[in-house]
This record gives structure tokens, C-alpha cells and sequence, in this order.
């Protein structure tokens, strides 16, 4: 595993994460729980809906890509600590049987003024599926500890 301080980190660098499969039965569970609503649920009633077919929630997609960054090779020193959310777009759905993998890229680097021993990363995480398409883009503020505090 490669941990990654702010000194690490610079715009422009990419990673990618292994690769997750959504199946059925898991889609359903997840909306079962969190996000009930007849297209992540009943294969007959999203027929009649925009989809036309059963999707994942965009949530259990938010909530997949989180475990991906968190199985991945590459680390931030406390962890991918969330310090906010600038935006989360759902460009496609994601359909059972999708394949996901995620790619992070550093867009910006800002030491903290106020607290030598962190930083600030902006971090855009885009998750495609097997196809290359793209069914998530989340740009995430992050703090991200120094290796040594200036």
C-alpha cells in the first residue's frame, strides 16, 4: 500500500482503485434500506419507469465508490477524511450486473494556514463501469496531514 502525505499529492495526479460488481439481490438490499423506491426494487415496476429497467441508487453508487477508495493501493495519511462535497453528478445508471472501478485525480493542493500539521486536497473522483461510462463525479474537499508539520 503507497500512503500519500500533502507533500505526496500534486494537481494532475491520478489512481485508480480495483473494481466492484453490483449485483441484483445487492442492489435491492441496499434500497430495501436506505432508498425504497420502486426502481431500485422491483424489476416489473421499473419497466414503467424513466430507467424503463431496475437501477442502483445513486447513494449505494456513492456508498460503493466509498469502499472502493478505501480498498484501494493508494492512501491519504488520515484516511479519505471529507472535509465537504463541491458536487456529485449521476451521468448514467447503474444497472445490475455493472461492473464498477473508480479514478481519483488531485485538482488542487493548499497547505493550511492555521494548522501546519494538514492541508486541503480537492479530489475528483470519477467511477466508470465496464463500458467506460461514467456513473459518478464527486469533487470532494479532503484534509490530508503533512508528513512533517511546517
Amino acid at each position: 500500500m503507497t500512503v500519500h502525505y500533502l507533500e505526496d499529492l500534486e494537481p494532475g495526479l491520478r489512481y485508480r482503485t480495483g473494481s466492484r460488481t453490483l449485483e441484483l439481490a445487492e442492489i435491492q438490499a441496499f434500497a430495501r434500506e436506505f432508498d425504497p423506491q420502486p426502481f431500485h426494487l422491483d424489476p416489473e415496476a421499473a419497466k414503467h419507469t424513466l430507467f424503463g429497467e431496475l437501477v442502483a441508487s445513486g447513494w449505494h453508487t456513492m456508498a460503493t465508490t466509498m469502499r472502493l477508495i478505501v480498498d484501494s493501493d493508494v492512501q491519504l495519511g488520515w484516511g479519505f477524511l471529507g472535509a465537504g462535497v463541491e458536487n456529485i453528478d449521476w451521468p448514467n445508471p447503474v444497472r445490475p450486473g455493472d461492473t464498477l472501478t473508480a479514478e481519483n485525480e488531485v485538482i488542487e493542493v493548499k497547505p493550511s494556514r492555521s494548522k501546519p500539521d494538514r492541508g486541503l486536497a480537492r479530489i475528483r473522483t470519477t467511477t466508470t463501469n465496464q463500458r467506460g461510462e461514467p456513473v459518478l463525479v464527486v469533487t470532494a474537499k479532503v484534509i490530508v496531514p503533512r508528513r512533517q508539520p511546517a
